[in-house]
């Protein structure tokens, strides 16, 4: 897989990787950094926060671990707002360390600067065991597919898989029925693909859809509520 990867720069000054076997990017062109707290904090998040501001901890499932950028994001969310987060992350390919070394999202927002050591330690933290991160992070990261792995009662579900296009069978609608029987009673699934087959498979298994405005150079996004 390392030899397939190469760093990119997005139109945000942050990184992302390009991945020359798929020949598909881990994040937008437009802005990685941009991307992932448009996604997945902004339509994530704050909205799950928002309709639930008394129930902790937040227990969130994500399919993708990849650079690491929307777990370490959601560490400083969850230590900024104060509330504890069980996070657990599953991928099969996880990078090197000469690759992951070398990620500048640490850099990138100087609110959050000290928060830059965590990244690191969210990439060499033991793969397949749960760890205490910070005051208010836990995680648990698998090498896993989502085929494969057991999953957990989920109250948030980032979907951040390689496109439809290139990854077909992660949004195949038996996989989203997995996803979906695991999470909770109004739970908030979000990803950045706004394709029509996957509105209508998520339609289809229970959940309210939204369409939401894209992050930057995307004109939309999907977002889902399981009633």
């Amino acid at each position: 897989m390392k030899e397939q990867l190469k760093i990119i720069t997005t139109e945000d000054g942050s990184h992302s990787l390009y991945h020359e076997g798929l020949k598909e990017t881990y994040h937008s062109f437009h802005g990685a950094f941009k991307e992932s707290i448009h996604v997945f904090m902004l339509y994530g998040l704050d909205s799950w926060l928002m309709n639930n501001p008394k129930k902790k901890p937040i227990r969130i499932f994500e399919v993708g671990f990849g650079t690491g950028l929307n777990a370490w994001l959601t560490l400083v969310w969850a230590e900024q707002n104060q509330i504890p987060v069980l996070y657990h992350s599953i991928e099969p390919f996880p990078l090197s360390e000469e690759i992951y070394s070398q990620l500048n999202y640490g850099d990138i927002d100087d609110a959050i600067f000290h928060y830059k050591p965590y990244l690191q330690r969210l990439h060499k933290m033991e793969w397949n065991k749960g760890e205490v991160v910070s005051e208010y992070f836990n995680m648990k990261k698998e090498i896993a597919t989502l085929e494969d792995v057991i999953l957990y009662p989920s109250d948030v579900v980032f979907f951040d898989a390689f496109a439809p296009s290139k990854q077909p069978e992660l949004w195949a609608k038996p996989l989203l029925s997995k996803v979906y029987d695991a999470m909770t009673p109004g739970g908030l699934f979000t990803t950045y693909c706004a394709q029509g087959q996957l509105k209508r498979d998520l339609k289809d298994l229970g959940f309210e859809v939204e369409t939401l405005p894209g992050p930057p150079g995307k004109k939309e996004m999907t977002r889902g509520w399981k009633k």
